[in-house]
C-alpha cells in the first residue's frame, strides 16, 4: 500500500555486546582517550582495567549471569565502569532515575528483585526511608564517603571496599541475544513497567545512530544527557566504543557553560534532547561559542524545530542538527533518514529497514498514505526490539496484539513514504528527554489530604514539548492554595515530573463509565484559572 514501503524479509543482520565491542577496541587502540569527564581522561585499557576488576569483586559478592543489579549514580566514571562490570558478568544493569524517590524509587527497587544496589552516598537517605519494605534488597555500595549517620535495615558498604584487585578475564561472555538492561517507562494505567532490552538492542541503537550521524575515531561527542538514560548509554557510549572515539561526559546540562565544555573538550558532536537544543540556540552569546563556530558539525536529538535547526547551521555552524527519527522505549528507531538526506518539513524520515512500520484503524486494518492511525511495529531482524516488560507477561501480550507492537502513538505516511507524528493515543507524557508516568504521579498526588479527586495530563508547552498539568478537585470545606500543593510535591514527586501548571475545578469532564476524559482537559490547557509556576519566582532544585 502507498506509503508505507515494503518491507524487507527476515534476517539475522549484525549482532554484537558491548562487551565483545570492548575486546575489539582494546586489542586495536588501547591506549586512546575513550572517557572524558570534565578534564580527567581514561583510556581504552583504563576502562577495560577498571571495570574487569569491579566484575570479578562482584562475582565474589554472588553477582552471576541474569541476576539483576540496581544502581543510582550521577554522571562519573563509576557509572560507566559498573555498566560495564554488570555486562561482563552477563548480568542484568538496572539503572535508576536519580530524580527518584518515596513509591516512585520503591516500586523500581522492588520490581527489579536485585539483591545488591549501587549508590550514591547522597541518594541513600532516600533508599533508607523505604528500606524496611525492599525485602530482596541485601547490599548497597555508596560511592564516596558517608557524612551522617544512615538508619538503613540493609546492610550498607562502601564502594570503595570492592573495586577489586583481580584482573583475570571473564571468559564466559554474554551472548547478543541475553537480557542486558531494564529501562523502566511511563505507565498510564499501572505503575511503570520495565523494558527488556538485549545486548544487541543497545549495540543496534548506537550503529543506526551512526548511519544518522556519521562519526570517525577523530571525532569527540559532547554530552549533558544522565547515563542512567538510553540516550547517553547507546548514542554516546557505545558509538563512540563502535568507532574507537572519545566521548567527553558532562555531570548536568548547563546553559552557561556548554560552550566552555565544548572548547575545552575540542567537541565536534553534540548528542542532547528535550529542550537542550531550543536553549543554547536562543541564549546569550559568551566568547567560548564564538571560537567554536563551525566546530560543532553535528548536533544530534530530537526535537529540533525547524526555526532551532536554522539558528544552529547560522549562529554555530553546524552541518548536520536533529535526527529526523522516530522511536520509543520497546522499540528502538523505527523511522530515520542517514546523515545529508533530505526530510520533509515536519517529518521524522522514513521507515528504516530494520522494522516494518505501518499506520492501522482501530481494527488494525492498514491504512492509506496520508491517513493518521496508530502506528504499529514489527522487527525484521531478531534482538533488536524489547523482549517484553519484565515479569508482566500480560502487559507484553496486550501489547503485541495480533503480533504487532502497539505503540500507542498516532502518525501516518505521506505518499512519498515520509513519516509524520500526529499524537499520542495513550495518556501519555514525555517532558525534557523523561518519560513520565501519569499513573504514578496521579498517585502521589492522590495521598494529598486535601485532594478528592486528581488528573495528571500533558499540555503543550511553548517550547514544543509536553508540560505536566495537575488538575485536581478539594475535599470540601478545605483551603489550598496551589503555590502550597507545589512546594508539598516537590518531597513527593521527581523534579521532572514536578507541575508547570495547577487548576483545582468543582468537577471532571467524564465518560459514562466515570472515567476523567483526559484529553478534553489536554485539549483546554491552560485555563483562565491556571496557575503557571513560570509566573512566579519559584526556583526548583534538581536535588
Amino acid at each position: 500500500m502507498s506509503g508505507t514501503g515494503n518491507p524487507e524479509t527476515w534476517s539475522v543482520g549484525e549482532r554484537d555486546t558491548v562487551v565483545a565491542a570492548l575486546d575489539r577496541a582494546v586489542a586495536s587502540h588501547p591506549d586512546r582517550i575513550f572517557l572524558d569527564f570534565s578534564g580527567t581522561f581514561y583510556t581504552y585499557r583504563e576502562v577495560d582495567s577498571l571495570s574487569t576488576k569491579l566484575a570479578n569483586s562482584l562475582s565474589d559478592l554472588g553477582v552471576s549471569r541474569g541476576d539483576t543489579v540496581v544502581s543510582m549514580l550521577d554522571n562519573n566514571i563509576d557509572a560507566v565502569v559498573c555498566w560495564l562490570a554488570i555486562n561482563k558478568l552477563s548480568a542484568v544493569s538496572v539503572p535508576l532515575n536519580t530524580a527518584l524517590r518515596g513509591e516512585f524509587l520503591r516500586h523500581q527497587i522492588a520490581d527489579a528483585d536485585s539483591a545488591l544496589m549501587i549508590c550514591e552516598s547522597k541518594y541513600l537517605d532516600r533508599v533508607a526511608q523505604i528500606s524496611d519494605q525492599l525485602e530482596k534488597l541485601e547490599l548497597i555500595l555508596h560511592r564516596e564517603s558517608l557524612e551522617d549517620t544512615l538508619d538503613c535495615t540493609i546492610k550498607v558498604e562502601s564502594l570503595e571496599d570492592h573495586r577489586g584487585t583481580n584482573e583475570t578475564p571473564i571468559t564466559e561472555k554474554p551472548d547478543p541475544a541475553d537480557l542486558a538492561c531494564l529501562i523502566y517507562t511511563s505507565g498510564t494505567t499501572g505503575p511503570s513497567k520495565g523494558c527488556m532490552v538485549s545486548y544487541n538492542f543497545m549495540c543496534n541503537l548506537a550503529r543506526l545512530q551512526l548511519m544518522a550521524g556519521p562519526a570517525t575515531e577523530k571525532d569527540v561527542t559532547i554530552t549533558p544527557l544522565p547515563l542512567f538514560h538510553m540516550n547517553a548509554l547507546c548514542v554516546g557510549v557505545i558509538a563512540t566504543l563502535l568507532v574507537g572515539a572519545r566521548v567527553a561526559i558532562l555531570p548536568r546540562f548547563s546553559v552557561s557553560n556548554f560552550w566552555p565544555e565544548v572548547e575545552r573538550s575540542g567537541a565536534t558532536i553534540a548528542s542532547i534532547l528535550g529542550g537542550m537544543g531550543g536553549l543554547l540556540a536562543q541564549a546569550p552569546d559568551n566568547s567560548s561559542m564564538k571560537r567554536c563556530y563551525g566546530q560543532i558539525h553535528t548536533a544530534r536529538g530530537n526535537p529540533y524545530t525547524e526555526e532551532t535547526k536554522e539558528i544552529w547551521r547560522k549562529r554555530f555552524g553546524a552541518r548536520l542538527v536533529g535526527g529526523n527519527g522516530y522511536g520509543l522505549t520497546e522499540a528502538c528507531v523505527i523511522t530515520s533518514l542517514p546523515a545529508g538526506e533530505y526530510a520533509k518539513p515536519g517529518s521524522s524520515g522514513k521507515r528504516i529497514p530494520d522494522f516494518d512500520v505501518r499506520i492501522v484503524d482501530e481494527n488494525d486494518n492498514e491504512l492509506p498514505a496520508n491517513q493518521a492511525g496508530e502506528i504499529v511495529v514489527r522487527p525484521l531482524r531478531p534482538d533488536i526490539m524489547f523482549q517484553g516488560y519484565w515479569r508482566r507477561p500480560e502487559a507484553t501480550l496486550n501489547a503485541m496484539k495480533n503480533m504487532w507492537f502497539h505503540t500507542g502513538d498516532i502518525g501516518k505516511f505521506d505518499e512519498d513514504g515520509f513519516f509524520y507524528f500526529v499524537d499520542r493515543k495513550k495518556d501519555y507524557l514525555r517532558r525534557r528527554g523523561e518519560n513520565i508516568s501519569s499513573f504514578e504521579v496521579e498517585s502521589a498526588f492522590s495521598n494529598h489530604p486535601a485532594i478528592a479527586e486528581v488528573a495528571v495530563h500533558a499540555v503543550l508547552s511553548d517550547k514544543g514539548e509536553d508540560d505536566v498539568k495537575v488538575t485536581a478537585i478539594l475535599h470540601e470545606g478545605t483551603e489550598l492554595t496551589e503555590e502550597e500543593l507545589f512546594f508539598w510535591a516537590t518531597e513527593a514527586v521527581p523534579y521532572y515530573a514536578l507541575p508547570r501548571y495547577i487548576e483545582f475545578r468543582k468537577e471532571f469532564p467524564k465518560n459514562p463509565q466515570g472515567r476523567i476524559l483526559k484529553y478534553q482537559l489536554r485539549d483546554e490547557g491552560k485555563t483562565a484559572s491556571t496557575w503557571d509556576l513560570e509566573d512566579t519566582e519559584i526556583k526548583v532544585s534538581k536535588s
